[in-house]
């Protein structure tokens, strides 16, 4: 017996439906493993392209497994959610280990999308730091983001026009078409 199949007692990891699940291995971690899944799920999983929204309400469950094979299948399936606003946002949110991400972003034949780059095309990631090249009026918390403003230790998101940074000691998302790397 599988552990996906100890760990689900017979019922989908992903919705809880328990018509004759299979395990469905879930490959590019260090100790690659399977999650245990319906029909209708083992379908769309195994389709690969884009899926549509309402169904999928269960991964904002399942993302939050204990078991790292589920949060990584729930990560990959969110990815294929485009235009879903809350798929993003909880793509957003969701914390993992940096070991489970790694693996959740090992090549899984699915696009990443975009990549977040700067007002000059400089691919930006996670801890660079940018500079401001317009004042920037931020809306709600009343103070203007002066030009030449430097933004250290930024964060990139699921949106490639955005990113997260500290400015006046407050945490506010900058268009990236406002900014260039340091």
């Amino acid at each position: 017996m599988s552990e996906a199949m100890i760990r689900a007692n017979g019922a989908c990891e992903l919705c809880g439906a328990t018509e004759s699940p299979e395990a469905w291995p879930v490959t590019g971690g260090s100790a690659d493993a399977a999650v245990l899944l319906c029909a209708t799920c083992l379908s769309d999983v195994a389709g690969g392209e884009p899926l549509s929204g309402g169904r999928w309400f269960c991964l904002q469950e399942s993302v939050w497994s204990e078991h790292a094979a589920v949060q990584v299948l729930s990560v990959r399936l969110l990815r294929r959610l485009p235009g879903e606003t809350w798929a993003a946002d909880l793509l957003d949110q969701v914390y993992l280990e940096d070991e489970v991400r790694a693996w959740a972003d090992t090549a899984t034949g699915l696009d990443n999308g975009p990549p977040t780059v700067d007002s000059n095309g400089a691919r930006l990631s996670d801890g660079d730091s940018v500079t401001l090249i317009k004042d920037l009026n931020v809306k709600g918390a009343g103070f203007t983001a002066k030009r030449g403003t430097l933004v250290k230790n930024i964060r990139t998101g699921s949106d490639p026009t955005h990113i997260e940074g500290r400015v006046n000691k407050m945490t506010i998302m900058l268009k990236t078409a406002f900014l260039k790397k340091a």
